[in-house]
């Protein structure tokens, strides 16, 4: 039973959020902002200067675009047989091919494994927000009535600064530049990022209002997105030769829900946001029962 009190504390500050913004009815946008551009970035700035890159990176390459292309190829037979349109196909990639590896998944590690395993959940997050930023941008616009899906997924990109806080850390770790004092200021910062981020995560699930709940669409979402993701990550891990920690969490990881980010471009691009909101909602509350299963049978 250990790992229900593992979830314990990531829920109840999710719950947290969720009740402060039903009371305050804070701008979630911009505590997400604040997250995504300022705090994330210091994150991923500081795990990059303090870790070397090695060939382990490769593989966690390789497994998440594996994983994101076997479930979108998955989401693209199911949208075929069921005779989707084009606009409903590219809902249901966005509800299933993008896992929440910042919100959820990167603070569950940290409380599962410690400072271990943040190494490898910071470069998932770091990957999945690219895979979000150029393939979830451009399935979100395409869905759209004008769709406009490399451009915007290009602009998506520019605009990503943990990135930038990424190939920051490489170069500062590979010419061995000092911090110095900044050091502190770095830390204190980063630090910051996984509470906000949980925190903004329940404030943005008390913002989604399920109007219409599409049973058909959302059950294949959650057996998509809960059962069959893990069952492939386990597949694409068993034979890579890295260390067994890093296995654990890539599949860990690929159990969490769907990504909140998400949400945001179904709603800015119109492309079925009642499926993706409901698929958000739906896949974080049954995760509570999912994701113990998965940590009983990998770890």
């Amino acid at each position: 039973m250990a790992f229900i009190t593992i979830l314990i504390p990531i829920f109840a500050v999710l719950g947290t959020g969720y009740t402060v913004q039903k009371i305050f009815h804070f701008d979630t946008g911009t505590f997400s902002k604040l997250a995504l551009y300022v705090l994330v970035p210091f994150l991923v700035f500081r795990t990059f200067y303090e870790q070397s890159i090695t060939f382990s990176y490769v593989y966690i390459t390789i497994y998440m675009l594996g994983l994101c292309i076997i479930i979108i190829l998955m989401v693209s037979m199911i949208a075929k047989v069921r005779k989707y349109s084009e606009k409903e196909r590219c809902g249901l990639v966005l509800s299933c091919a993008f896992t929440n590896n910042g919100n959820y998944g990167t603070p569950l590690i940290l409380f599962l494994f410690g400072t271990a395993g943040m190494e490898t959940a910071i470069v998932l997050m770091v990957l999945q927000q690219l895979l979000m930023s150029t393939l979830g941008v451009y399935y979100a616009a395409k869905g759209s009535d004008d769709a406009d899906g490399i451009k915007a997924a290009m602009r998506a990109v520019r605009r990503m600064p943990m990135v930038y806080g990424a190939i920051t850390g490489v170069l500062f770790h590979s010419l061995h530049i000092p911090l110095g004092e900044l050091k502190e200021a770095i830390d204190l910062v980063a630090d910051a990022a996984i509470p906000l981020i949980m925190l903004t995560m329940g404030m943005q699930l008390a913002n989604i209002h399920v109007k219409k709940l599409e049973i058909q669409k959302v059950s294949t979402i959650l057996i998509i997105k809960l059962l069959a993701a893990p069952l492939i990550a386990t597949m694409l891990v068993i034979w890579m030769p890295v260390d067994p920690l890093i296995k654990q969490i890539m599949i860990i990881m690929a159990a969490t829900p769907t990504a909140a980010n998400t949400t945001m471009y179904a709603i800015q691009f119109q492309t079925e946001p009642q499926t993706v909101t409901s698929a958000t909602l739906a896949t974080t509350v049954l995760s509570l029962v999912t994701i113990p299963v998965v940590i009983y049978l990998v770890v």
